[in-house]
């Protein structure tokens, strides 16, 4: 994803016709009310004060049908643990700058033990960043499965001793000294979270039989922003961080999640790019994922192997060691009709509060935590409780179907040309692109080419201040991309460690750009994918605030009173600039009616044809603006941003009740609803004759695609394939001379059900035994579909839990425990 995303959003259907509306929503008011404590949301769902909770409620909570009762149960397995390892050498004797003791962790987590224990079965393990519910997972398997992972802490503590003992530290009576000096480990532990404050105190206690002296940091985000993603990654204020992540929805290709979580150039990895700091490095990473992230690669084959290479590199450095994925239980009140549950974002969605509905005006969702981290869409919205909120208040140029998680248009629609992967396009000479040493948009000149040309039609209508969006919103968002994205000079002012990095990168892909009219713009760009809405997605360029907020938030941070993201602020001590914050909305306010009264035009906009009024007007209406809500969060969506009410924990949102809103009510109605892959039975012998063939037949959702995997007891792929159900009745066949390949003992199977109207699968994983001679027929034997299940029951077979869920069925009954 092109970071002036971030700024701008989009994706579109060329020439797409909308009837403009009064109101895009079903209900006037919604509420988001903090609820920290799980049990008395849930009570309060259940009695009808709130009409849904979004945060996950602990799966003991509703396994007695009894306590569902006036509940609607949505289940969501967007939500994943990992652990944060600090890489970095120090004056203090740090055991995981060693790369094979971070490796080693891999081994030492009992990911099945988390799963089991913590979380009542409602999991599955995860050793990369893909997890088993992503699109690209069954891309890149085999080389997850290469690692064969597998709880062995007698491995682990052999890795660590061989590690520790070569760089000279001592084991003295069961405890690890250097240099004379107990090695002592700090965990920063989420508190403010059950099961990663329960992760923590796993991987401590196994740190500690190990020999290693263990300090526990317990704190919330808030404390974590400033310990973890704010310090000198080389002070050793911490060394292992037990992070959470929550998506905000489901991609296709995601082209930034190798970046994200494993590439230094992405601002997300120890040290953030700060200049101050010391900062991993790994340039070999680095290069994969740029080459994923900005399209270069020539087919989807290609771009699958940059996917292998990048997750064997992540997993090898182990800055990031992966956890599991959880399946999360989330509940409305039976009375609420219309809740989109995304793949990604689970009923979170942008979608639930625009298409949400009951028998009133008005819905009250209670929330974990009300504010989290800063709101400004340079390098703020950071973390999931701000994130759910933006996007009822935000419309998109496009967004991704919440069960395919391909692009789709919002306020935006295309028309995509491209000569790629390796032809090029004539861009015209008039053409224009912003030169950040001239100060000035200048034409792109003769001669110049692209790879892709994406033309959109834009969907203007009002921002929630009155006035109307225009092309001026889009320039400005496109300067500010070349602006914040050029290579940093001495003192540059310009410059912030965790967005620019990413603007640099989509800078270099953006030729130019030229206006047609009013609604419609000309995007020329050095991107190529497979998938032309993927090329229209990276060339993006729908405006999310007016321009003159982008104004005054620049003059802001230039003038050193705020700064955009955490860790510029930590580093210049300033705040982090969040324009829901009252002293940071007046500060913008100050900025504004400074500009007025100056008649300040800013240079991104100067020569384009507006007389001073315009500008006069723009600036006053969001003043005024401020002045009645207290805050400058405005932008095009559905509702608007009311009021926050910190010392109450209330941020409330109204709908946007205005002629020039494109969407009626019910516009995103189609996605209440979905079908998705199911197995319905699946006969597996427990035990397999070698070299015998073996047949095993499987009862699927009709029209899906069934991939397979048959992995040995050293998790080496026997065979694999892919097979399409038909009328849903079909056979797995495993020919006698790959039954020879398999183990003597424990095997595995695992099975994924995907349909193409919805790319979540279904999954079947057990294992069976490898023997001599022929084999009983003893198959395990999954109910067929018309067998009763509910989206949180829970059933027992062979005296290991299976949890039976929509969408996924995690069959666990012979887990192997070396």
């Amino acid at each position: 994803m092109n970071p002036l995303l971030i700024l701008c959003c989009v994706v579109f259907v060329f020439g797409s016709t909308l009837a403009f509306a009064d109101k895009g929503t079903y209900v006037d008011k919604v509420q988001f009310i903090q609820y920290s404590d799980d049990n008395t949301a849930f009570e309060e769902v259940k009695n009808g004060n709130l009409d849904i909770y979004y945060w996950q409620i602990p799966f003991e909570r509703i396994a007695d049908p009894q306590s569902r009762e006036g509940l609607k149960i949505f289940q969501s397995t967007g939500q994943s643990y990992s652990l944060l390892v600090n890489p970095a050498p120090s004056e203090k004797f740090n055991p995981f700058s060693i790369k094979d003791v971070r490796f080693a962790l891999n081994y030492l987590v009992d990911r099945n033990l988390i799963i089991d224990e913590l979380l009542g079965g409602y999991g599955v393990p995860m050793v990369s960043a893909y997890k088993p519910f992503d699109p690209d997972y069954l891309l890149i398997l085999d080389e997850l499965e290469s690692f064969n992972f597998r709880y062995n802490p007698v491995l682990a503590e052999q890795m660590i001793t061989d590690s520790l003992t070569k760089a000279g530290a001592q084991k003295i009576d069961n405890k690890w000294y250097y240099d004379s000096k107990p090695i002592e480990i700090t965990i920063f532990i989420r508190s403010d979270d059950q099961i990663r404050k329960s992760i923590g105190e796993v991987i401590s206690s196994q740190l500690e039989k190990i020999g290693f002296s263990i300090k526990r940091d317990y704190g919330d985000l808030n404390k974590a922003f400033t310990i973890v993603y704010g310090s000198n990654p080389s002070d050793l204020k911490w060394n292992i961080y037990t992070e959470g992540w929550a998506a905000s929805g489901f991609v296709r290709y995601d082209s930034v999640l190798t970046a994200q979580m494993y590439s230094p150039w992405f601002s997300n990895m120890p040290g953030f790019n700060n200049p101050s700091y010391w900062n991993y490095k790994d340039d070999y990473m680095d290069s994969i994922s740029q080459n994923i992230f900005l399209g270069n690669f020539t087919s989807a084959e290609q771009r699958t192997e940059l996917l292998k290479k990048a997750v064997d590199e992540g997993i090898k450095e182990s800055v990031r060691v992966f956890l599991v994925s959880k399946i999360d239980q989330y509940v409305s009140n039976k009375k609420v009709d219309g809740i989109v549950n995304d793949f990604g974002a689970g009923i979170t969605s942008r979608f639930t509060p625009i298409n949400a509905r009951d028998n009133s005006d008005s819905l009250t969702i209670g929330v974990h935590k009300i504010y989290q981290g800063a709101w400004n869409p340079v390098a703020g919205f950071s973390d999931s409780a701000s994130q759910q909120i933006l996007g009822a208040i935000s419309d998109p140029g496009s967004f991704k179907n919440p069960y395919t998680g391909v692009t789709i248009p919002v306020r935006s629609s295309w028309k995509v040309e491209t000569a790629g992967p390796a032809g090029k396009l004539d861009v015209p000479s008039d053409a224009i692109k912003w030169d950040p040493t001239q100060q000035k948009w200048i034409q792109v000149g003769n001669n110049v080419n692209s790879t892709s040309k994406v033309t959109f039609h834009l969907t203007f209508g009002n921002w929630h201040n009155g006035q109307a969006m225009d092309m001026n919103d889009v320039l400005y968002s496109i300067y500010f991309l070349y602006q914040w994205g050029a290579e940093p000079s001495e003192n540059s002012k310009t410059f912030d460690s965790e967005y620019s990095p990413k603007a640099n990168q989509a800078a270099k892909t953006l030729i130019g750009i030229r206006v047609i009219d009013k609604n419609t713009i000309e995007v020329y760009q050095d991107y190529w994918h497979f998938d032309e809405g993927e090329i229209a997605d990276s060339a993006g360029v729908f405006p999310s605030m007016p321009w003159e907020i982008f104004y005054a938030m620049e003059k802001s941070v230039t003038d050193g009173k705020v700064a955009f993201s955490r860790s510029e602020a930590v580093s210049k001590n300033a705040d982090w600039l969040s324009l829901l914050v009252p002293n940071d909305a007046n500060m913008i306010k100050s900025t504004l009616e400074d500009f007025s009264k100056s008649n300040s035009i800013p240079v991104a906009l100067a020569g384009f044809d507006k007389n001073s009024k315009y500008y006069s007007e723009r600036y006053s209406a969001s003043v005024s603006w401020i002045e009645k809500h207290n805050h400058a969060v405005i932008s095009d969506g559905p509702f608007y941003l009311d009021s926050y009410s910190p010392e109450a924990r209330i941020i409330t949102i109204k709908a946007f009740d205005d002629h020039t809103y494109p969407f009626g009510t019910g516009y995103w109605k189609k996605f209440e609803n979905i079908n998705v892959a199911k197995i319905n039975r699946i006969d597996v012998p427990t035990t397999v004759s070698l070299g015998k063939e073996l047949t095993i037949p499987i009862s699927v959702t009709s029209n899906c695609t069934i991939y397979y995997y048959f992995l040995n007891a050293d998790g080496k792929a026997v065979d694999s394939g892919i097979l399409q159900s038909g009328t849903g009745n079909t056979t797995i066949v495993l020919p006698k001379e790959k039954t020879s390949l398999l183990s003597m003992g424990a095997n595995d199977l695992k099975i994924f059900a995907v349909s193409e109207s919805a790319l979540k699968p279904d999954i079947f994983y057990t294992s069976f035994l490898g023997i001599q001679g022929e084999s009983p027929k003893m198959p395990e034997i999954i109910p067929e579909s018309g067998t009763p299940t509910v989206s949180s029951d829970y059933v027992v077979v062979g005296g290991v839990l299976a949890a039976i869920a929509i969408g996924i069925i995690m069959v666990l009954k012979k887990r192997k425990k070396p």
